[in-house]
């Protein structure tokens, strides 16, 4: 399939996520689950209200049916079946007639972007609200204190569960790759979806190859979902060998590592030798306490290699937690070049080794054996027998594929093609991993 198609693809499965209307509970999470469920075999798990996740307790479930803002003549100035935006997540269920200073105080907008509806949530202190684009809300403001408005959140929180979806693919390995994404947020295409979209494809690519690693996946609410998840499973802690938390991968913005806590970790290496080698504009940033689920996985009780992949920073880009961050920001180009920069990072994954010389005393002879010098106006000639001859050097067991790459200045993949052809020849063998 075409790189193009690919981005085509994932536009698609965004869009028929895009109308959901999700929390970090509830029947919007399911349903985009199911939805995922269509493209990969995700295990769909369930839990309970109340349960404790460390210091945290997964609360009730919110389901909300109808939420709207009424005037005397009976229009609905804000009105939740048109944006599900315009309530805040997680409102308590509520009916009151207000005056416009009552109302006024439950009302969220952003005067510094007029146009645009915000995204804001209740999800542990008890409370209501609307938001509303900042014009809509001045000439609300106009009508004047006398006029009175019918406020209503037809909603319900009680006992249920938090809903996760999860894939694992076993490889040859017990030792597990973890790729996390979230899936709480209702209408926002780059905040959430695009992470989904190119989860979803990149596991989809992964299942149809012989793998070294194993490899999971995991579709959770932000924050308590990753805190359940790493409470409910300390014995699959250890096998988190690398990670990835994918999310924000579908704007224009340059491609953005964020290092794990640990700052040295081979995911980060990895992430820094794929994005500096790619013709795209890019930044590596070094982990800070507050951002996405890292911020769980990072922290000092697991200290998990896990670091972030996205583009735009949170709060970078002016459609942030908006209105705006919708379908027609993110672009199948970018959604493409995302997952291709995920694609080449599991690549180096699987192909990363440490070799032994088989004839470490002097350098074997390449001519002789096809390798040098006999390649005549190739293109490229030069780097490959270089790479021959680096891979030959640091063959002692001790220098991994990648840190030839990075002492060598050369790329991974020629560094390992030259130790396929090395291999090939009989002159090194892979040094077996220490269990």
């Amino acid at each position: 399939m075409s790189l193009e198609r690919v981005g085509e693809g994932m536009h698609a499965l965004i869009s028929r996520l895009y109308p959901i209307c999700r929390s970090i509970t509830g029947p919007g999470v399911r349903e985009t689950l199911a939805i995922v469920r269509e493209e990969i075999p995700l295990a769909i798990h369930e839990v309970p209200s109340g349960t404790r996740a460390f210091d945290w307790t997964v609360p009730q479930e919110w389901r909300i049916r109808d939420a709207y803002i009424e005037d005397a003549a009976g229009s609905r100035v804000v009105d939740f079946r048109r944006c599900n935006l315009h309530v805040v997540n997680y409102s308590r269920p509520t009916r009151a007639r207000l005056t416009w200073s009552q109302l006024d105080q439950r009302l969220h907008s952003l005067p510094d972007r007029p146009d645009l509806i915000p995204y804001r949530t209740s999800y542990y202190a008890e409370s209501w609200g609307f938001c509303l684009a900042h014009h809509q809300r001045q000439a609300l403001a106009a009508r004047g204190d006398g006029a009175e408005y019918e406020v209503v959140i037809d909603a319900e929180l009680s006992d249920g569960f938090l809903t996760y979806g999860e894939l694992l693919l076993a490889g040859e390995s017990s030792d597990e790759v973890l790729f996390s994404c979230h899936v709480c947020h209702p209408s926002l295409a780059n905040d959430n979806l695009s992470g989904v979209a190119v989860a979803t494809q990149l596991a989809r690519r992964l299942a149809d190859r012989p793998r070294r690693y194993s490899y999971r996946f995991l579709f959770l609410p932000a924050t308590i979902g990753a805190l359940v998840w790493l409470s409910q499973h300390p014995a699959s802690l250890p096998r988190i060998k690398h990670g990835l938390v994918l999310t924000l991968l579908g704007d224009g913005g340059p491609l953005t590592y964020k290092r794990s806590r640990r700052g040295d970790a081979e995911i980060d290496r990895i992430a820094a030798h794929v994005l500096t080698r790619s013709n795209m504009s890019q930044r590596l940033l070094d982990f800070e306490p507050f951002g996405y689920d890292e911020r769980q996985y990072c922290s000092p009780g697991f200290n998990l290699p896990i670091g972030c992949l996205m583009r735009s920073l949170p709060g970078e880009y002016p459609e942030y937690h908006s209105s705006a961050d919708n379908l027609e920001l993110v672009r199948p180009e970018h959604l493409a070049d995302s997952w291709q920069t995920c694609a080449a990072i599991v690549d180096v994954l699987e192909r990363n080794r440490t070799y032994v010389s088989l004839n470490p005393q002097g350098e074997p002879q390449l001519g002789r054996r096809g390798l040098y010098g006999t390649l005549g106006g190739k293109a490229g000639r030069a780097e490959l027998e270089a790479a021959l001859l680096w891979v030959l050097n640091q063959a002692d067991g001790r220098h991994s594929l990648l840190d030839i790459a990075e002492r060598s200045g050369l790329s991974f993949d020629l560094i390992a093609k030259g130790a396929d052809m090395l291999v090939e020849k009989d002159l090194i063998r892979e040094q077996p991993q220490a269990s």
